[in-house]
């Protein structure tokens, strides 16, 4: 057994609502699990990335969204790109703050795997690296000394965060540090590498268990974590047919090679990420839907894994140009909890399965066990046997994965004292599993006071309220079930609610318990000194029901749509959460509860006959929002005209370049080069035209990956030449469109759909803008400048940051930002065509007044009758937060962050428009309303500056 030793912080399964002193306490794991303080653990997780959500209140929201649902870890990205948008320069304040989020995890109670990278791929631009890394030398994920001194400027910055909020100093949640991100190569440079990343590691403080996902490469030798990891998408990415799914790929083997450490999943499938013109995040919802969780999750159980985390449980959104090129502005990635932090039945699937990881102890520790044959052969049961306790795990699917069909069985299995035993024993019934459906059924289970022979229904989770147990089982509407329990003499059983009906087995001291999954059924078992209270669920009456820990213990709560936390003081409880409408509160307290709050208000609770208290509360007031009639337009490129004045623009002087993609041309045009690495990028190029220019031929990369979707438009003295995806194009010449011997200019505007992500090749260096351009019939030189956002690596409002600065003449002037006067801008209405190729940008204004305590989503929705060729670039208060192809898609409705709203008050939308042909323009604007919730969570405006304070700073920022 390997062991890590910290003092300080006892979170006892982080239930702890802050951090107190506390004695010394250890970490390791063997061959089954991590043991954190001798306690073996099921480590139950879920991906959530900070960066997608450019709001710190929502933040809390998703840590106690997932706390909630029975994650007792988070596993978290922190992208490089993302805090550093020039060399030497790291901002870790505001939306960037991981401080803050770090306490927030510890506070909520979760603990947290740290992936600090240097790469963390995530479908982010460049990987997570920054834009300034793409202008140096060095091969990536190395050890070549150009990179690796890039590197440890990030990792002495990030581990000196992540290793104040190490559960093994204790001040804070952080229990595994994960080295790099799918490195596969196993050479003697990157084995060299990832050791250096270990000792930087430690040298910098880190003391808890280092990880992979290299799907068990650094095994051992050089560059070997403490735990490897496996990653696994089963379905693969491809949402456009959502009933297919993949065969089942067993795991047992994997186990059984890992003598030392147990099989870990930093990633296993939570969802898909979708494309440019995919079909959609709901389709990826439901590929990857309840059922699938099901069946896959628990078939990872059964090969013995006791450490999953589920990439993703919350996506978010690339707001900005977060992107890699291939996927658009939302990250929603079908996961449990939406991108508009709402839950869904995949969030209490995961609910269902994660309670019952944290209330079965045993599971941490088992060994694949014999097991009969079911009578049905489409079925599959793989038996597991925790070695010290003799709890029975039987893990119940079709054998093949993608069979349809319902079935029933019996099943033979072996219970303590008693032998082989077929289940269920009521005549007539029998276990039932559907097409795409699995069960995990206990046998030899004890909790509380109470011995467990077997169910034929899940267990949810068990608790002890004082002097009493309450164990809640659930299964399919409808399917009949079998609890059977020990006894040493005949309990009384009383039924509360329901039809159940029970059967006493003196010979095998053994209640038998019959019924039919129908609502909630509640039966109360009474021997002794032994109390029990079963409730019995249908699947739908089960995810109503939420855990909470208290100082106290815990305590169970059914009906509302989210409870968040729950405090105990003297004789009340005080609850929090959310409602989506009036709702039934119930709460199983201790015995001494005599009343409870809801959201800092006392209710009127009654005692019901199962020992709790149920009392009646709100739901939200109903809400209208604004429509958006009141709109102004003004031309967006000026930058075409032949006259504009570019003398401020920087020349494309450089004549070398480190990166390895420059192919020793000159000019070097590419965007990276002049400190421009996200967003749309203006060329302007001056030439004396001698009249034989028939044609130009340009090339540009704008971002190639999953499709073709970025576009370059060029002009020449004003009028339109054309555009092109990423790649070259010649472009025809009108004779009469050149001023023979007189200054001409070819205008271009590039559109960067990212950088490449990194697969230790150097791509994300790939460069991005204008190549190169060559007349056709001439050969004539060519003066290029380039601009794109104001200030280049030097932001003038680095609140907002690089990833929201983009090259277009409104974002340099201001126009995407509150406070600027659009007053001289034309008055127009949505919809709007124009047959113009070049760029509108439209604003308004709406005012907010949202009920106090309330939770509203909104989106904003661009919709077209019919696509038409263009691209618009939405802002919200400034800041960037959707991007939209009418003819492309699939995205038509992009979330605007509650904290980037101001709930009650004016609020500015920008939208710049980009026409690529002759049929362009911008669809019908609107506001949309995706929830309405009654909630205790306290959202606050990010601060961030408006027009006077950014135009102040950029006109005093240096160039680059």
């Amino acid at each position: 057994m390997i062991s890590f030793r910290w003092a300080g912080l006892a979170l006892a399964v982080l239930g702890a609502s802050s951090a107190v002193a506390a004695p010394a306490h250890t970490v390791t794991y063997d061959r089954y699990s991590l043991v954190i303080d001798g306690k073996p653990t099921y480590l139950w997780s879920g991906s959530f990335h900070y960066w997608r959500l450019p709001s710190p209140d929502s933040w809390l929201d998703v840590l106690q969204k997932m706390k909630a649902a029975g994650f007792n870890a988070v596993e978290i990205y922190f992208d490089w790109g993302y805090h550093s948008p020039k060399r030497g320069i790291y901002d870790f304040s505001g939306i960037r703050d991981v401080d803050r989020l770090l306490d927030m995890a510890r506070d909520v109670g979760i603990y947290v795997i740290a992936r600090p990278g240097p790469y963390i791929n995530a479908e982010t631009d460049a990987g997570g690296f920054p834009g300034w890394l793409v202008t140096t030398a060095g091969k990536p994920r190395s050890d070549s000394p150009e990179y690796t001194a890039a590197y440890r400027e990030w990792m002495t910055q990030i581990n000196r965060i992540i290793a104040r909020h190490q559960v093994t100093d204790g001040r804070g949640s952080v229990l595994l540090y994960q080295v790099e991100n799918e490195l596969y190569d196993e050479s003697d440079d990157t084995r060299r590498y990832m050791q250096d990343l270990e000792d930087k590691a430690r040298a910098d403080g880190i003391t808890v268990p280092l990880t992979g996902n290299h799907n068990s490469n650094f095994v051992e030798g050089l560059g070997a974590t403490d735990i490897p990891g496996q990653d696994s998408y089963p379905l693969d990415f491809d949402c456009t047919r959502p009933e297919r799914w993949n065969a089942i790929y067993d795991f047992s083997a994997e186990r059984r090679e890992l003598t030392r450490t147990p099989l870990f999943f930093p990633e296993y499938q939570g969802g898909a990420f979708d494309v440019w013109g995919g079909p959609a995040y709901e389709a990826c919802r439901t590929f990857t839907g309840p059922a699938f969780e099901r069946v896959f999750y628990e078939s990872i159980m059964a090969a013995g894994s006791t450490m999953q985390n589920f990439y993703m449980t919350y996506g978010g959104i690339n707001w900005g140009w977060l992107s890699s090129p291939g996927v658009y502005t939302s990250y929603d990635y079908g996961a449990a909890i939406t991108a508009s932090r709402q839950l869904t039945p995949k969030y209490d699937q995961q609910k269902l399965i994660g309670y019952m990881t944290r209330a079965v102890a045993p599971l941490a520790r088992t060994d694949a066990v014999g097991t009969s044959v079911p009578d049905n052969r489409r079925l599959q049961v793989t038996g597991r046997i925790n070695p010290d306790d003799g709890t029975r795990f039987y893990f119940l699917r079709h054998a093949e994965a993608q069979d349809t069909t319902d079935d029933a069985t019996h099943l033979k299995i072996v219970l303590d004292d008693a032998g082989e035993t077929t289940i269920p024993q009521q005549p007539g019934t029998a276990i039932h599993i559907d097409g795409r459906d699995a069960k995990v059924l206990l046998a030899n289970f004890r909790f509380g006071r109470q011995s467990l022979a077997y169910s034929t229904s899940e267990l949810m989770t068990q608790l002890r309220l004082g002097g009493r147990d309450v164990a809640l089982f659930y299964g399919r509407h409808g399917e009949d079930g079998e609890t059977v329990l020990r006894y040493p003499a005949e309990p009384k059983t009383r039924v509360i609610d329901g039809k159940v009906t029970a059967h006493w087995d003196a010979a095998t001291h053994s209640l038998r318990l019959n019924y039919r999954h129908d609502g909630l059924a509640r039966v109360a078992i009474d021997q002794g000194d032994t109390s029990l209270l079963l409730l019995i669920a249908d699947n739908a009456a089960a995810t109503r029901f939420w855990q909470l820990d208290t100082t106290n213990g815990p305590v169970l709560v059914r009906g509302p749509y989210l409870v968040r936390n729950a405090v105990r003081s003297g004789d009340k409880v005080a609850l929090t959460g959310d409602t989506d409408k009036a709702s039934e509160v119930e709460l199983f307290g201790f015995p001494d509860t005599h009343g409870f709050a809801w959201n800092n208000a006392p209710v009127d609770a009654m005692a019901t006959p199962s020992a709790s208290l149920i009392a009646h509360i709100d739901g939200p007031a109903s809400v209208s929002l604004p429509r958006l009639d009141n709109w102004r337009v003004n031309d967006g490129a000026p930058e075409i005209a032949p006259t504009f004045d570019d003398s401020g623009w920087l020349a494309t002087d450089r004549t070398s370049s480190p990166n390895p993609y420059w192919n020793h041309q000159l000019p070097i045009l590419d965007s990276d080069a002049y400190g421009f690495h996200h967003g749309n990028v203006w060329y302007r190029g001056h030439f004396r035209a001698t009249g034989k220019e028939i044609g130009i031929r340009l090339s540009a990369n704008t971002g190639v990956h999953l499709g073709n979707h970025g576009i370059f438009t060029a002009w020449l003295n004003g009028h339109f030449l054309g555009n092109n995806p990423s790649g070259a194009q010649q472009f025809a010449i009108d004779p009469a469109w050149l001023k023979k011997g007189g200054d001409n200019v070819i205008s271009v505007l590039v559109d960067n759909h990212g950088h490449l992500q990194e697969e230790h090749n150097g791509a994300f260096r790939e460069p991005r803008g204008l190549l190169s351009a060559t007349f056709a019939g001439a050969p004539t030189e060519i003066r290029w400048k380039i601009q794109g956002n104001a200030g280049g690596e030097n932001l003038p409002d680095p609140v907002r940051g690089p990833f929201n600065a983009g090259g277009l003449y409104g974002e340099r002037m201001g126009w995407q930002l509150p406070g600027f006067a659009d007053g001289g801008w034309k008055p127009t209405t949505l919809p709007h065509s124009t047959d113009k190729p070049g760029l509108d940008w439209y604003r308004t204004t709406f005012r907010l007044d949202l009920p106090a305590g309330q939770d509203v989503p909104i989106a904003l929705r661009i919709h077209d009758l019919a696509p038409h060729r263009y691209r618009a670039i939405v802002f919200i208060n400034g800041w960037q937060i959707g991007r939209y192809i009418s003819d492309v898609g699939p995205q038509t409705d992009f979330e605007l962050p509650s904290g980037l709203l101001n709930q009650h008050g004016d609020n500015t939308i920008a939208i710049a428009a980009w026409s690529t042909a002759h049929d362009g323009g911008l669809g019908e604007v609107s506001l949309v309303m995706q929830g309405n919730y009654r909630t205790s969570l306290e959202q606050h405006t990010v601060k961030t500056p408006g027009y006077r304070e950014v135009v102040r700073v950029q006109k005093t920022a240096p160039p680059r």
